[in-house]
């Protein structure tokens, strides 16, 4: 059952759900903080990773509701962890965020699987409603598929 505190801040969890739990992977320390502060605030368990391979291997080891990941730079180093995600769970909303937009990364990450690909830096609220949407409609999906 959901607390009044998470009714309160937004988040509609399934009864006896786990906690909301987000990956983010970014080598700017300052919006990792940022990131992870909100969504913290609004009750999501957070992992953040400031590289890379930091992020594949926590991939590897535990399991996300929701990733966010840098591009880095137009060599789309955050595709190896776009692809880990994939391969892990296809369904898994994966958000691609960047500095520096660039149409060929931009139709990779969406060809990958990426939700979306959006210019940083994301306003916490923004970021607030794209997490919970997401993660709302994956649960509803997730409910779905065990009614059929």
């Amino acid at each position: 059952m959901a607390s009044d505190a998470s009714k309160q801040r937004g988040i509609r969890f399934l009864p006896h759900s786990r906690k909301v739990k987000v990956l983010l992977v970014d080598d700017d320390a300052g919006e990792l903080r940022l990131y992870r502060l909100t969504l913290e605030d609004r009750g999501f368990e957070v992992v953040t990773c400031t590289s890379f391979d930091a992020g594949t291997h926590c991939l590897d080891k535990e399991t996300f509701d929701f990733v966010l990941v840098d591009q880095g730079s137009v060599a789309f180093e955050g595709r190896t962890v776009l692809d880990r995600a994939m391969q892990a769970d296809r369904f898994r909303p994966v958000l691609v965020v960047t500095r520096c937009t660039d149409m060929r990364c931009y139709l990779e990450a969406m060809q990958m699987g990426a939700v979306d690909y959006l210019e940083k830096p994301l306003p916490p609220r923004d970021l607030l409603r794209f997490v919970e949407t997401h993660v709302q409609y994956d649960r509803a999906r997730m409910q779905g598929s065990m009614a059929s």
